[in-house]
């Protein structure tokens, strides 16, 4: 069978798995690029997580690869375009992560309006308790509406739990016309930007951000960003400048322009609660992905 390459961690029922297809595995995960490059040119596959980044010299070495697996969504840490052009077929497990995705996304909103994340900061380094209660004043999410801007897979499954919690949806997608869900309407970037209490960003990574100062100037005043998709898609120094005016109540953030050593100004502004790319990180996503792995490697070796 194959020889497969493990470069991120994964489930290790997953490598268990791959094992009982009767393929080689390695698993040898925190390789640079330079370790890569000596490593892949004997395996046929490779399976990454966000961390390994598959460059084109790595893959012009990747004599015998037939196929790149991304556990997970995205795809923008794999030079992707170029693989494909080589022959190597390159594949991810885009509905495996969603409902945890989703649910960090959930879970930040409680984070920055109930200022969950800095009153646990507060109360740690020793401020008085009734200080830290009078000024923690927090809302509702019921009632308030939530924007989504990309609504595929994970911003499906966010409208459906928003939904249960009483919230009103409302989302823009560039490539979708219909969400498939009769409680959320569709509506246009603009509109979104004036009318969300909270906007959730859910697209892959851009060229440029989806919000930036302009959209965060049409915002509502005290309205509060949440980014579990990718780094970049907002703008940190605008939105840190939102924070630091007043236009922003908060901020969730759970991926960063430099991962893994995000600005500090912006982890540690006390209107954000941060978190370090966990969006995927449970153990039922994890089991999914492995499952999504197995099944994508029957296909491509039989």
């Amino acid at each position: 069978m194959a020889k497969v390459l493990v470069c991120d961690k994964i489930a290790p029922s997953a490598v268990e798995g791959i094992k009982a297809l009767g393929h080689e595995v390695t698993v040898k995960t925190g390789m640079d690029q330079d370790e890569l490059i000596a490593t892949v040119p004997e395996y046929e596959a490779m399976i990454v997580r966000s961390a390994t980044k598959v460059r084109k010299p790595v893959i012009d070495v990747a004599k015998n690869m037939k196929v790149i697996i991304r556990g997970g969504v995205g795809i923008d840490n794999i030079d992707h375009e170029y693989a494909r052009e080589k022959g190597i077929q390159v594949r991810n497990t885009p509905s495996a992560s969603s409902p945890s995705v989703a649910e960090m996304a959930i879970a930040h909103m409680f984070s920055v309006y109930r200022f969950v994340a800095r009153s646990t900061w507060r109360m740690r380094n020793g401020e008085q308790f009734k200080v830290i209660k009078k000024e923690s004043q927090g809302r509702e999410l019921a009632g308030k509406t939530l924007g989504i801007i990309g609504i595929g897979r994970i911003g499906k499954e966010l409208a459906k739990r928003a939904i249960g919690l009483g919230m009103n949806v409302i989302a823009y997608d560039a490539f979708i016309e219909d969400s498939g869900i009769k409680e959320v309407t569709m509506v246009s970037l603009d509109e979104l930007l004036q009318k969300s209490d909270i906007i959730s960003v859910h697209t892959p990574k851009t060229d440029r951000p989806i919000i930036g100062s302009d959209e965060i100037s049409r915002m509502k005043d005290g309205a509060v960003i949440i980014n579990t998709a990718r780094g970049g898609v907002v703008d940190e120094d605008a939105l840190l400048d939102a924070l630091n005016s007043g236009k922003l109540w908060g901020a969730g953030i759970d991926v960063y322009v430099g991962e893994p050593e995000p600005k500090p100004e912006l982890v540690n502004h006390p209107l954000v609660s941060a978190t370090p790319h966990l969006g995927a990180s449970t153990a039922e996503a994890q089991q999914r992905i492995g499952e999504e792995i197995i099944k994508i490697l029957k296909e491509v070796f039989g």
